[in-house]
């Protein structure tokens, strides 16, 4: 049986002035279609703790991340040689306070803010879909956004 590949996402968020949620997506490198900043677990860091560097590295966004998953997706990611790992991403809500000018893979990505609708219809990982529309609806009633609005 082949192994899964375990990954990890930060979901980058905001309220505008409006008090409206907006979600932050990056392009991939590799297509240039939406995604979450995420990578695979790194030794030595919890799994929120990589998703906040993948946020950085990615997105240049910094914030306050959830210790706690929002939910999980999967996707086939493609290797370098073309060999297709299924891999399973946790995702961890941040709440971004600022989004760097200069970071590391800003001449890679490109990153947009999004309605949790919006950012829906651009992914196009189903399940990632459908987490997306979870916080359309009334995202501040979720327990886990809640609790990061109260650590924060």
């Amino acid at each position: 049986m082949a192994k899964i590949g375990e990954q990890i996402a930060a979901l980058p968020m905001r309220w505008d002035r409006k008090g409206v949620l907006r979600i932050l997506l990056v392009t991939s490198r590799d297509t240039g279609r939406c995604v979450m900043p995420k990578g695979w677990t790194m030794d030595g860091h919890k799994p929120w703790a990589a998703a906040e560097i993948e946020a950085l590295e990615e997105a240049g966004a910094t914030g306050h991340i959830s210790r706690e998953e929002i939910g999980v997706y999967r996707y086939p990611k493609i290797m370098d040689d073309g060999a297709v790992v299924p891999c399973r991403v946790r995702v961890y809500p941040m709440i971004v306070e600022k989004l760097k000018r200069d970071w590391k893979e800003r001449k890679e990505r490109r990153r947009q803010w999004f309605s949790p609708k919006s950012a829906a219809k651009r992914v196009d990982e189903e399940d990632l879909a459908e987490l997306l529309m979870i916080l359309a609806k009334k995202p501040r009633k979720l327990p886990v956004i809640q609790n990061l609005l109260r650590t924060g």
